[in-house]
């Protein structure tokens, strides 16, 4: 049998190979695959872009989603291909095209796919049968037999499946090596204060992180054949010039003898005169900063490095294929910029343990899209306001949208009509309804269901797709926070209207928004933030751009100005254009960290590099010089330095009035002569200037001026400090940063940045040296990071932060969550656990919260503590977050999964259970001072053993004593569902406290005789069950015992109803609603 089934995979690769050699694609599909044959016309627009015309046909389709085809000359390269990816999505959004050169083996297969809500474009290329053998595989994934019916969303998925980069893989297998390649390297330096050990020789460990560095961004650029056309150039030139050693020519180590020319004279030098070219040939000048003299070139004159380190780290990166885009071959070992992001925070992680985290894409994007775009919307609202009234197109084309900007993953299922078995509990209002609900717990079926979800999940959410899809076609959402509030696809929404709004003040008043936004990550490491925003404002600028070119070529006088400074000054190409834009006009960024700053600029001059290709007719092989960014990407430390006029005139108040205020008018003088000096030094790079000597004019004046305003202000500083170490030592320590310095026209002129976004470190204060003497109360690293970004937000500016979730709870917060409330703005807060899985990768076990801030209004928004399994992840915020409207009391933030029920948790009826303590005669209820799917409250002990068997206490029980009147409904309501989703509500996700069980009011003294009866009843029956519930975990050799009072849910979800008809008018409904609650949240239940 089973040779059989393998006899038939094989028959079925040979009829792969036969189509694929042929380039027979619409044979493959529709007789092998089982694909549709087209409806209607099949061929495509011509596509014309850089003076070569694409005839683009369609050979299969599927429920829309259509399979294209197209005979070439030359395969296009990536740059090109998402240059047709633009033109193609007008007439197919969701595609597969296949590039082929006639009579030849050699295909190029292209595949829009959503990368975090990102369209990304994955390429495949192959030139023999062997390395199009892996595609057989994903093929077979795409296939379909005659009974299946898929929606397009059913086709989507697969295609995402089978053409999605497994960067995961691919990232931890590299760093394993990679970690011992930097170890090693690090053994061959010399001439780095050499007398100090490995591990502690800190500026050999980052000269090796530079090297690499540099390395690494050569490696890339010579696959593309920048390095004199040599796609293994490194490789090449370390074996020639070790052939040259022993002879004589100046020769002597790769190092000395060829690699620091080649950075310094080579990759950062305008010109290269014939002799430079005869040795290194071809070679394109990148500016950047990244191949300069480095301060530790500068410092150690004696710095050397082996060959043999450059032996074994080439070795090791010519295992991988290195690549700047998205392509996939059938190696697994493809290496790519956004690869590389992940790898260095890990190593950074590592090295320093400073409590920063590689944040993932999914939260990056979610926090970047959620502020960047409400505000460029609200920039552009500004300028005119009746775009934005509640009539007018641009809502009226929301409405029209019908559920188009809802995402997919929300959507899933939600078409499909429900078996009757499920439908038949929708409606609340006919009796019977806990049994005609009776199945709600169950699995659901793929064909309904996201990734885990239950019947009762399902519903929901399909309840909530139907809400908010009639909210868009009735007209409801009428601002542009609607988008964060009800989860809604944003990018795609702005990026449509900008393509096909006729209004071209829109578009002038958005261009205008997009040139001028600051965004800034105040803790940057090496750059995910910034590369997320990146990614948002790339697509939008282009959009933009070609809007522009469409209203000036039906009228010239418009936009005349705008596209000025495009034309004629970048001959790479627009792309290039929008990325040196955004890099030099919108992002900024600081860290503690040298390194983590060194790699977010690397990082940013890849994505540049990526979109330009070999031109050799060209004097710079038709690379536009890199621009520098060493004033936008700084490093110093975020909490240390005068950040506003505010707190440096705090500083001036002591001395000699007449001093004082010469002091802060030579300070201002010279911060207005730095902000022109940064003007100027930023135009030279914009405007493209071919002139070196001005630009490193205005670069060495820049760092002049900027070195002694911080010598001014790092004295003024530390003079008004009470420290007992020396100014060199608290300049060490401290790492001033100077805000009002180093951004002073964003800080004085504008008020602040527009948009602040990021990851701060989460470190324990008690481990901060340089916050000792700080007012502010508050037990972790990231709150000081917090009210330093309040200072730094632009008024009209909106915010965002991933945090732990303590932020919500902690009485060690209560000032951070006060200074959140007194902004004149909408405030969301979600939560997520770590258990069953975390948002953060590895060792990383924390409990998070993101919070936005947008300017306007005063609503206050939460969502429940969200616990997910990893199959989630992908689904977690697309179709997972919802917001629930909170009144915030200035206590706690509340991780509500419902508004509803909102008031049973702050219901000020009755007594507060702290009142009808005993200690004195009251009877005892013991507690376990952890909870998770259930909260184990019992009036008995529950047993526990040593390992001899023997009886022994436990250490982590809690016990309060009550009054013998109210024992018995306390024992009831603190074990039932109604108590635990209000502990997942206030508590911690963890710990469970006296506290959490005696804030609660409740009106017993209400209780009728009927209930009361019905109550003792119950309460007997759950203690003559309770002892059954016992379940026993080892511990260190010690068997804990524990009472799974989940299992008695069916006695006290009737109390909970007796309850709940105390404090609602619909108890029922409440009911479900926390059932719903704890279905979502009690993992073992899954």
């Amino acid at each position: 049998m089973f040779n059989g089934i393998k006899s038939l995979k094989e028959m079925k690769k040979n009829l792969f190979n036969q189509y694929i050699s042929i380039a027979n694609f619409k044979e493959l599909f529709i007789s092998e695959m089982l694909w549709n044959n087209p409806t209607g016309a099949t061929q495509l627009p011509e596509i014309t872009i850089d003076d070569t015309t694409y005839h683009i046909e369609q050979i299969a389709e599927r429920k829309g989603f259509q399979i294209l085809h197209c005979k070439v000359q030359s395969i296009p390269t990536s740059a090109v291909c998402k240059k047709i990816d633009q033109k193609i999505r007008k007439n197919a959004e969701n595609y597969i095209c296949i590039f082929f050169l006639p009579e030849k083996l050699h295909h190029l297969w292209i595949a829009p796919v959503k990368k975090v809500e990102k369209r990304d474009v994955v390429l495949i290329e192959y030139d023999t049968i062997e390395k199009a053998a892996f595609l057989f595989e994903k093929m077979e994934k795409l296939s379909f037999s005659l009974e299946d019916e898929p929606n397009i969303l059913d086709i989507i998925e697969k295609v995402q499946a089978a053409f999605l980069v497994n960067s995961e893989k691919i990232t931890k297998d590299f760093y394993s090596g990679f970690k011992k390649e930097h170890s090693n390297f690090a053994k061959f330096i010399t001439g780095i204060d050499d007398h100090i050990g490995e591990k502690e020789n800190k500026n050999k460990q980052w000269y090796a992180s530079v090297m690499l560095n540099r390395l690494m961004f050569c490696y890339f650029i010579q696959k593309k054949g920048f390095l004199d056309g040599d796609i293994d150039y490194l490789r090449n030139k370390l074996e020639w010039t070790r052939q040259q050693e022993g002879e004589n020519r100046f020769f002597n180590k790769f190092y000395k003898g060829f690699l620091v020319n080649l950075f310094h004279d080579g990759l950062n030098a305008p010109q290269h005169n014939v002799e430079f070219e005869n040795i290194y040939g071809r070679i394109p000048y990148l500016n950047g900063g990244m191949f300069d003299i480095h301060q530790i070139e500068r410092n150690y004159a004696e710095l050397d490095i082996a060959d043999e380190a450059f032996c074994s780290l080439f070795d090791f990166f010519d295992k991988w294929h290195w690549h700047l885009d998205d392509r996939i071959t059938a190696s697994g070992r493809d290496i790519n910029p956004d690869v590389l992001g992940y790898i260095f925070e890990q190593y950074i992680n590592d090295r320093a343990q400073m409590g920063a985290y590689y944040t993932k894409e999914d939260i990056t994007e979610y926090i970047g899209r959620n502020t960047i775009l409400p505000y460029l919307m609200d920039a552009v609202k500004r300028k005119d306001e009746k775009c934005f009234r509640p009539k007018s197109k641009l809502w009226q084309y929301l409405q029209e949208s019908n559920d188009k900007y809802i995402y997919n993953a929300m959507k899933k299922g939600c078409n499909e009509p429900l078996p009757e078995y499920i439908a038949e509990g929708i409606d609340t209002a006919k009796p019977n309804l806990l049994e005609r609900r009776k199945h709600w717990n169950e699995r659901t079926p793929e064909t309904f269901a996201l990734p885990t979800e239950i019947w009762r999940e399902t519903i929901e959410r399909r309840q909530r797709y139907s809400n908010i899809k009639q909210k868009i076609v009735n007209g409801e959402i009428t601002a542009i926070n609607d988008f964060i509030t009800y989860n809604l696809d944003i990018r795609q929404f702005v990026a449509d209207y900008l393509a096909d709004t006729p209004d071209h003040l829109f578009i002038k008043h958005f261009y205008s928004a997009l040139q001028h936004i600051t965004i800034l990550d105040p803790t940057c490491g090496s750059g995910a933030f910034l590369f997320a925003a990146l990614n948002i404002l790339e697509p939008l600028y282009e959009v933009c751009i070609n809007r522009m070119k469409e209203f000036n070529k039906q009228n010239p006088l418009l936009f005349k100005q705008e596209l000025q400074e495009i034309t004629h000054k970048y001959r790479s190409n627009i792309q290039y254009f929008v990325y040196k834009s955004i890099i030099l006009r919108n992002l900024y960024g600081v860290d503690i960290m040298v390194e983590a700053t060194e790699i977010a600029k690397l990082r940013l001059f890849l994505k540049m590099v990526a979109v330009v290709e070999v031109d050799k007719r060209d004097p710079n092989l038709g690379l536009d010089p890199l621009p520098d960014i060493d004033f936008n990407i700084r490093c110093g430390n975020t909490l240390v330095g005068y950040a506003t006029q505010a707190e440096l005139k705090r500083d001036l108040i002591e001395g000699n009035m007449l001093d004082k205020k010469e002091f802060e008018a030579k300070i201002n003088g010279e911060m207005e002569k730095i902000s022109k000096a940064y003007q100027r030094f930023k135009e030279i790079q914009l405007q493209q200037s071919e002139k070196m000597v001005d630009f490193k004019q205005a670069k060495h004046a820049l760092n002049e001026r900027l070195s002694a305003l911080n010598h001014l202000l790092n004295n003024k500083m530390y003079g008004a400090v009470e420290t007992n170490i020396s100014y060199d030592t608290w300049l060490l320590t401290h790492q001033p940063f100077h805000w009002l310095a180093e951004f002073y026209e964003i800080i004085n002129e504008h008020r602040g940045f527009d948009v602040i976004i990021g990851n701060p470190p989460y470190v324990s204060k008690s481990k901060i040296t340089y916050l000792s003497n700080v007012a502010f109360k508050c037990s972790d690293l990231y709150g000081y990071v917090i009210k330093r970004v309040l200072q730094l937000l632009c008024p009209l500016g909106t915010h965002a932060f991933i945090v732990m979730h303590n932020l919500a709870f902690s009485r060690n917060f209560i000032e951070v969550r006060k200074l959140l409330n007194k902004i004149q703005g909408t405030l969301w807060c979600s939560f997520y656990s770590r258990i069953p899985s975390g948002l953060f990768s590895g060792d990383v076990r924390v409990r998070n919260c993101i919070y936005i801030l947008f300017p306007g209004g005063k609503e206050r928004y939460t969502s429940s503590l969200h616990r997910w399994f990893s199959e989630q992840r992908e689904t977690l915020f697309t179709a997972n977050i919802k917001y629930n409207r909170f009144i915030y009391n200035n206590e706690v933030i509340p991780m509500l999964d419902s508004e509803i029920i909102q008031s049973v948790y702050q219901n000020k009826k009755g007594v507060n259970i702290s009142l009808l303590e005993d200690n004195f005669n009251g009877r005892k209820l013991y507690y376990k001072k952890v909870g998770y799917n259930f909260l184990s409250i019992s009036n008995i002990i529950p047993a526990s053993f040593d390992s001899d068997g023997n009886k022994i206490e436990q250490s982590e029980l809690g016990n309060i004593k009550l009054q013998e009147e109210y024992y018995k409904y306390i024992q009831l309501l603190s074990c039932g569902r109604l108590f635990l989703s209000k502990w997942l509500t206030y508590g911690d996700d963890f710990h469970l406290t006296t506290k959490d069980i005696i804030n609660f009011n409740f009106p017993f003294y209400e209780i009728s005789f009927e209930d009361n009866k019905t109550l003792v009843s119950l309460y007997e029956e759950f203690c003559k069950r309770l002892p059954l519930t016992i379940q026993y975990k080892l511990n260190a050799g010690i068997k804990v015992g524990t009472f799974n009072t989940a299992m008695l849910w069916d006695i006290t979800d009737k109390s909970d109803l007796i309850f709940l008809s105390y404090l609602t008018d619909n108890p029922l409904e409440i009911q479900e609603v926390i059932k719903n609650h704890i279905a979502k949240c009690v993992i073992s239940d899954k």
